[in-house]
């Protein structure tokens, strides 16, 4: 980043301090409202879904209902698929979030599973997930997305939960867009840093940096998601065919 850019002007401790004081009483009526939307959360209705809709897991065609791999409760992430496309071209929002799911074992301790329904082909995408090293459970919900997401706009980034009551699944939530932001610890850090994101729709200072797009590029590296550069470095083939 170039040195020529603003900085926020220099303060005592005692006048930082009470300018922070400030602020962090809107912080914590913000995780207040955050907790009270949650409450609301779980009081909404469910609508149920037929558990016999196939998936393509590992072994060919599973139900809906054996994903959730004898747990009640299941996150599933809509991964966005770009079908006969290189590496290089595959959903860089999508891998932006894959990416930072990386430890299961908090959700498995509270009878969730998380599985990533991907709206490509299976073969394909899961050498996307080899390449990329992630290790969550991968289906291919391709010829199942009109059911699965009846009503919904197929081709975007969907997280939808789910509970299952005995051998009946029922759809609790779901969201997309910005919603999607749950899974991304990156951006909640780049929050609590004094240039924030640096995208321009971002209420700053003027004299910000804020050169980082929000239309693909603010999570691509030289013409690829960012996060496969790593990738390659260690070795790993892109491959997808």
């Amino acid at each position: 980043m170039s040195h020529d850019v603003d900085i926020p002007k220099v303060a005592d401790r005692n006048a930082f301090q009470a300018e922070l004081d400030e602020l962090r009483a809107k912080e914590k009526a913000h995780i207040r409202e955050g907790d009270a939307i949650a409450a609301a959360r779980r009081r909404l209705p469910m609508v149920e879904v037929d558990s016999a809709t196939p998936v393509i897991g590992p072994h060919g065609p599973v139900p809906l209902l054996d994903v959730f791999d004898g747990r009640r409760q299941l996150i599933a992430y809509y991964f966005m698929w770009h079908t006969g496309h290189p590496a290089p071209e595959q959903c860089e929002g999508c891998t932006w979030v894959t990416t930072q799911v990386t430890e299961l074992s908090y959700l498995h301790s509270r009878d969730i599973t998380y599985a990533v329904f991907c709206q490509g082909p299976y073969d394909e995408s899961f050498r996307y997930r080899d390449f990329m090293g992630w290790d969550m459970p991968w289906y291919s919900a391709q010829d199942s997305l009109d059911t699965l997401l009846v009503g919904r706009h197929i081709g975007l980034m969907h997280l939808v939960s789910y509970l299952r009551d005995g051998d009946r699944v029922f759809e609790t939530y779901w969201t997309t867009r910005r919603g999607v932001e749950a899974m991304d610890y990156s951006l909640a850090l780049m929050d609590l840093t004094v240039y924030g994101r640096q995208e321009p729709w971002e209420y700053s200072p003027s004299g910000w940096p804020q050169q980082f797009q929000v239309d693909g590029s603010n999570t691509r590296t030289n013409g690829r998601p960012t996060a496969q550069w790593s990738r390659l470095e260690a070795g790993r083939s892109d491959k997808l065919s």
